[in-house]
């Protein structure tokens, strides 16, 4: 998927005004939107801001920064899938302080709300990354990437053992400032994902992301090799949504106050929704800007027009909205419903 697919193009904006009251509370950051990048899909959104205003989203999730620069995992590193794609980039990056003084000065100039998504292979590694953005400040909240599967060392995804995942979320906390939320990033590829969110949850994490990608492979029948050079990648798309919105009902039921943040092949405003009603706060779309760099805007107002039709006035109330009794009222949708209108086809 080439980088020349989002280099161009008119620019376009949502509108906070159509259909709903779009405004969200994340733990305690107001934002104009409930629609967020996903980490590693844009970077730190310079591509994008070429297609939108990136200031109007809810906030610019960045690609997980690591404390050196790291070149990443061989190529051959993509594989379309159905409905999907497989990655393995493995956490390429140009380091925190290159990060620092190029990329979050940008975003602060530009004038975008940043959660900075941060990556480490040991938890010593977490503390310095943690340390360094504390001095920097110019950021909404930290997103703990400890779930990533693009790396070679299966050891590395801490989010598989709930100590492991307490350790490297304890240490950042210990060593970030205590007002900045931080966001620990989970992996669907455990038994029980309730039991890794409540030892974060315990060691510190003001909320948390769901969910990252999912282990995969693809073998190439012509050459009956694996595709990737790194043997397995990270499942993204549509095809694993149905994974993501179950892991938000789960953790949801079982903190209903912990703010989530969710993803996982949201390609429409109805996608949003569902994960929405599910319990998330926000919602971050990412590997949808591949083939249409304007999702995260066009979602924004999909979502709007949703919430609209279902004859709610404010986004904010649909959150968690799934987990009602049975015999809760619904509200009655205007007779205009636009539904139909927003009756999308993924693949």
């Amino acid at each position: 998927m080439s980088r020349a697919l989002i280099l161009g193009g008119s620019r376009s904006n949502p509108d906070s005004n159509a259909g709903a009251d779009m405004q969200v509370d994340l733990a305690g950051i107001p934002m104009p939107s409930p629609i967020l990048t996903a980490s590693g899909c844009a970077a730190a959104g310079r591509e994008l801001d070429g297609f939108f205003d990136i200031t109007r989203l809810g906030a610019v999730v960045t690609k997980s920064i690591m404390l050196k620069p790291r070149a990443g995992r061989a190529t051959p590193r993509m594989s379309e899938t159905p409905s999907g794609m497989l990655n393995s980039i493995g956490l390429q990056g140009p380091g925190i302080d290159s990060f620092i003084e190029n990329d979050l000065a940008w975003l602060n100039q530009r004038g975008a709300r940043t959660i900075i998504s941060i990556a480490g292979e040991t938890v010593d590694e977490y503390s310095r990354l943690a340390s360094k953005l504390r001095a920097a400040g110019g950021f909404e909240a930290i997103e703990v990437n400890i779930s990533c599967p693009n790396v070679a060392d299966r050891g590395q995804v801490f989010a598989c053992r709930a100590e492991s995942a307490a350790q490297v979320v304890q240490a950042v906390r210990r060593n970030s400032d205590s007002r900045v939320p931080i966001f620990a990033k989970l992996s669907p590829d455990v038994t029980d994902i309730v039991e890794i969110a409540d030892s974060v949850i315990k060691a510190g994490a003001t909320g948390l992301s769901l969910i990252n990608t999912l282990l995969g492979m693809v073998i190439d029948t012509s050459t009956m090799r694996p595709a990737l050079a790194g043997v397995t990648g990270g499942l993204s798309g549509p095809a694993i949504r149905p994974v993501a919105v179950r892991c938000v009902w789960q953790v949801r039921q079982a903190f209903p106050q912990v703010p989530i943040i969710g993803m996982g092949g949201i390609r429409s405003g109805r996608d949003a929704l569902e994960f929405m009603l599910a319990g998330a706060t926000a919602v971050s779309v990412g590997t949808a800007v591949f083939n249409d760099p304007k999702a995260p805007a066009r979602i924004h107002d999909e979502l709007a027009q949703e919430v609209k039709a279902r004859g709610f006035s404010k986004v904010e109330d649909l959150i968690g909205y799934a987990h009602r009794s049975e015999d809760a009222p619904i509200p009655v949708a205007p007779e205009s419903s636009a539904l139909d209108e927003w009756d999308f086809i993924t693949e």
